[in-house]
C-alpha cells in the first residue's frame, strides 16, 4: 500500500468511493436521502492536508479535512482539523488497515499544520472504521442522526399550553437556551459555551431561519425545541430537509412526554410544509440527550475526536 497526497486527479475516484459508502450507510438507514453529488473537493485540493492509498493504480481510500480552525468545538483553545463526512473514504476490503495507514500520514500533516484536536466524521455503522480510530486514540464525541416525517406517539400533555414561538416573542426563550447552555458545563460534558445576550441571539435567529416550538406551564415556558435550515453534513443542501439545533426542558417537567409533544408538533408542522426529512446532531456524551434523540431518529454518522498533547508538539518543533 502506497499512501501518497491527495491530489486534483484523483478526484473522480474518491467521489466514487464517497458514494458507494454512503449508499452503504443508507442500506442501514433508510430514511438518508439520495445523492448523486459528493461534498466540493477544491477545498482539500487547495489545503494540501489530505492524503490517498494506492494498491498499484488503485485507490484505496482518502483522508481529507477542511483547513485548521481556532478554538476547535467552540469550548478549548486547541487548534482543531475535522474530516467531515464525504471528506474521507475507502473500499470494503480491509479498510481498517486503509485507514489506520493514511491517518498516520495524515495526522503527520495535521500536526505540523498546527492542529491539536483531530475530528473525523465516520458513518455509523463502519465498525471497522471506527475501530481503527479508536485504537488510535480517539474517541466518539457527536452523532448525526435523521428521521422521515411521520409523527411519533406522543402523550397528550393536557397540564401544558403548546404553541409555535412567535417572531416577536422570541427572546422569551433567551433564558432556556442559555439554560441549556449551562448544562454543558457538567459532568459529563464539561464544555463552555458563551451564554448568549439578546443581540447575538436575535442575530443567529434571523440569519438561521429559527422555528421555535415551546411548552408552557403556569404562564412560563418551560420547554423549547428548535429547527434550523442548517446541518453539518452536506445531505443539509438536499431538498426537503431541516434539521433541530437544540431542545431543552427543566428537570421538574421531564418524564412527563413534554418533549415528546414538542417533536410531534414539530414535524406536524414541517410535514404540512412539504418537508419529508428531519436531522438532528448532539453530543454522545449527552446522556439524556443521546437516550431521547437516538429513540426517535437513526443515528447514520460519528464523530471521533483525538486531543494531542501540545507539549508534544512543541518538543517535536523544537527538534525539527
Amino acid at each position: 500500500m502506497q499512501i501518497i497526497d491527495f491530489a486534483a486527479a484523483y478526484v473522480e475516484r474518491a467521489v466514487k468511493i464517497a458514494l458507494q459508502n454512503y449508499e452503504e450507510e443508507r442500506r442501514h438507514v433508510p430514511d438518508l436521502p439520495p445523492v448523486d453529488a459528493a461534498p466540493d473537493f477544491i477545498p482539500f485540493i487547495n489545503n494540501n492536508l489530505g492524503v490517498a492509498a494506492f494498491e498499484g493504480e488503485s485507490m484505496l481510500g482518502f483522508l481529507c479535512s477542511v483547513d485548521p480552525y481556532k478554538n476547535a468545538f467552540n469550548s478549548t483553545d486547541a487548534i482543531g482539523i475535522f474530516s467531515p463526512m464525504g471528506a474521507n473514504g475507502a473500499i470494503g476490503e480491509n479498510r481498517g488497515k486503509v485507514y489506520a495507514h493514511m491517518y498516520q500520514a495524515a495526522g503527520e500533516k495535521w500536526i505540523r499544520a498546527g492542529a491539536a484536536s483531530h475530528a473525523v466524521c465516520l458513518y455509523a455503522h463502519d465498525k471497522e472504521a471506527q475501530a481503527q480510530f479508536y485504537r488510535y486514540g480517539f474517541g466518539m464525541r457527536c452523532v448525526d442522526a435523521i428521521r422521515g416525517m411521520n409523527e411519533i406517539a406522543a402523550a397528550p400533555c393536557e397540564d401544558y399550553t403548546f404553541y409555535e414561538l412567535a417572531p416577536e416573542d422570541v427572546l422569551r426563550v433567551l433564558q432556556l437556551e442559555n439554560l441549556l447552555d449551562e448544562c454543558y458545563l457538567g459532568s459529563p460534558f464539561f464544555m463552555f459555551r458563551e451564554p448568549s445576550g439578546k443581540d447575538s441571539f436575535l442575530k443567529s435567529y434571523e440569519y438561521y431561519h429559527s422555528i421555535y416550538f415551546v411548552a408552557e406551564y403556569g404562564g412560563q415556558i418551560v420547554a423549547f425545541i428548535r429547527a434550523e435550515l442548517d446541518g453539518e453534513t452536506f445531505i443539509k443542501n438536499t431538498p426537503g430537509y431541516l434539521h433541530v439545533k437544540g431542545a431543552f426542558c427543566l428537570r421538574e417537567h421531564r418524564g412527563k412526554g413534554v418533549s415528546q409533544f414538542l417533536l410531534n408538533l414539530l414535524i406536524h408542522k414541517l410535514k404540512t410544509q412539504g418537508y419529508t426529512r428531519l436531522g438532528v446532531d448532539f453530543e454522545s456524551f449527552n446522556p439524556s440527550g443521546s437516550g431521547f434523540w437516538l429513540k426517535y431518529f437513526a443515528a447514520y454518522n460519528h464523530s471521533v475526536v483525538r486531543r494531542i498533547d501540545e507539549y508534544a508538539i512543541s518538543k517535536r518543533e523544537a527538534a525539527l
